[in-house]
């Protein structure tokens, strides 16, 4: 802005260029992913309607808004996947639909549990279509049969949801309340799980809609198992195929002298 008053000559200099201000540098805060246990908790904690949020926060990496913005037609059972294309984000208080975070639509795998949760959901409580605004509060309605909602064709407030639900919840399990316990806490729990399987960065910053997987790795990097974990693990598994001797791993050495040269897979 500064900078654009500057071409506009309504200012002479842009104060923020100054060489003798530094921006504060950022304190990095390493994320400590829920354990299983306290998300089964509050998900059991929560009104029976909305347990299946947090199987789909948990289990496929939603934010809060794109739950909520879920539709019936959204979820393809047949190919297992999840279609994340719109979210439900408060404008001065007032529900909008509009794209998910960044402007990125986005498809993830729809794990057969939370597929079955689901379903389950859908059966109790169907889906109800729900008009809302696009993207502003006087944005052209669009109207879409989602998952979560209040019935008679009302959206979920997530302000509303957080006071009535999601707090209660949290002590209910006895957890604290604060900036770190909200519901965005299931995505990073998902982010754990999948590193642990051994999922790639690449595929976690997609699935998450993160804008650049440089991010992904710079806010989950010490949740990755370590190099020293992986190399055991594959010196391990490769000294299970070996053969069984005394003397470690064969060399090729042995066989040259007995005029064999072939050379076995652990030659250095």
């Amino acid at each position: 802005m500064l900078t654009a008053a500057v071409d506009d000559r309504l200012i002479a200099e842009n104060p923020c260029r100054s060489s003798s201000v530094r921006a504060p540098k950022l304190d990095p805060r390493r994320i400590v992913p829920w354990p299983r246990e306290r998300v089964l908790a509050i998900r059991s904690a929560l009104p029976e309607q909305y347990r299946a949020m947090v199987d789909l926060a948990g289990g496929c990496g939603l934010r809060q808004g794109e739950v909520l913005g879920l539709a019936v037609d959204d979820v393809d059972f047949i190919e297992g996947v999840v279609h994340v294309v719109r979210q439900v984000k408060l404008i001065r208080n007032r529900p909008v639909f509009a794209l998910p975070k960044g402007g990125k639509t986005r498809t993830v795998p729809l794990p057969e549990s939370v597929a079955r949760s689901l379903e389950q959901h859908i059966s109790e409580h169907p889906p109800t279509a729900v008009t809302l605004p696009w993207r502003a509060v006087d944005g052209s309605p669009v109207t879409a049969s989602v998952l979560f909602h209040r019935g008679q064709g009302r959206p979920v407030n997530r302000n509303g949801f957080n006071r009535a639900a999601w707090y209660p919840a949290l002590d209910a399990a006895g957890v604290p309340r604060g900036r770190e316990s909200g519901m965005h806490a299931l995505r990073h729990f998902y982010a754990s799980v999948l590193l642990d399987a051994g999922e790639s960065i690449k595929a976690l910053s997609q699935y998450l809609g993160h804008h650049d997987p440089g991010f992904t790795l710079r806010t989950y990097t010490h949740l990755m198992p370590s190099s020293e974990k992986r190399t055991r693990e594959a010196v391990n598994r490769a000294f299970a195929d070996g053969p069984d001797t005394d003397d470690g791993p064969t060399t090729a050495q042995g066989d040259e002298d007995a005029g064999n040269t072939q050379v076995t897979p652990y030659a250095a």
